[in-house]
């Protein structure tokens, strides 16, 4: 399954606030850019993951997200979206400022 023109759509409204955003089908997934900083990825099958390395990946991990690739054991410095916040834009947006602060 490859992402569809409205998740792409979607993505760039929800991320619309933080700055100019670009994105570049990889993969069957998406890559997504801030300003041309690499902040986000969604999957082929939609799933959001906001990049996080240490303190900020610890507390993605706090707030019940999981790691890219963990069910395979290849994970990546990706993480999925905490569960209460899949469905509310405006805390996606407050998790993607606190991802792009983290870079």
């Amino acid at each position: 399954m490859s992402l569809s023109e409205n998740d792409i759509e979607f993505t760039h409204e929800v991320f619309a606030p933080l700055g100019p955003i670009t994105s570049r089908k990889m993969m069957g997934g998406l890559s997504i850019y801030c300003d041309g900083v690499i902040f986000a990825i969604l999957d082929q099958s939609a799933t959001l993951y906001l990049k996080a390395r240490d303190e900020f990946a610890a507390e993605m991990a706090a707030a019940g997200a999981a790691q890219f690739g963990a069910e395979t054991g290849k994970t990546m410095c990706y993480w999925t979206m905490p569960d209460d916040a899949i469905d509310d834009p405006e805390m996606v947006l407050d998790w993607a400022k606190r991802a792009l602060r983290a870079l």
